[in-house]
């Protein structure tokens, strides 16, 4: 007897077959924040080579290695999310973010009012154009809440896009 999810590759995963396999991806969480702890835990078991920049060699984060300059950590398999809108190095680290061949850019930050990188990079002589790469929001509009919750719906979105696909409950 044949059974349907035989046929079916998601569910053979999803029973516990199948070939664990790596993104292709790294994930670069950009300061040492809570959201950045979850995310990397988190994209580790997604199967993203992840990455904590923290450029303020004073911070960390328990638990994880930082390295304080893009270097060649950040490639075009890379996707990077600045974790705190509220640090002084946001222009910086962005503008030299969008020198990189980083895939995508995002930043936290709620939409209803514009982000501090705007003025940041604006300051820094970041043509319009290249800001605009910055996504903000980011993550699946899943109603987060806390640190964990911000990091789920990140990385929901990032695997989405990974799939080529829109996110939510569209199929």
């Amino acid at each position: 007897m044949t059974h349907m999810h035989d046929e079916d590759p998601a569910c053979e995963v999803a029973h516990g077959g199948g070939p664990e396999e790596e993104s292709g991806r790294t994930l670069v969480a950009v300061f040492a924040s809570p959201v950045a702890g979850f995310l990397l835990k988190f994209g580790a078991d997604l199967g993203f080579r992840t990455v904590l920049l923290e450029p303020a060699p004073e911070r960390r984060l328990a638990g994880f290695t930082a390295v304080t300059e893009i270097g060649d950590h950040v490639d075009a398999t890379a996707d990077v999310v600045l974790t705190d809108h509220h640090r002084a190095e946001i222009g910086p680290v962005l503008r030299d973010l969008l020198k990189s061949p980083a895939r995508w850019i995002g930043i936290m930050g709620s939409p209803r009012h514009t982000g501090p990188h705007v003025r940041a990079l604006t300051d820094l002589g970041v043509p319009p154009e290249e800001i605009a790469r910055v996504h903000r929001p980011i993550g699946l509009n899943i109603g987060s809440r806390t640190p964990a919750e911000i990091a789920l719906a990140t990385l929901a979105g990032l695997i989405a896009d990974r799939n080529a696909r829109p996110g939510g409950f569209s199929f």
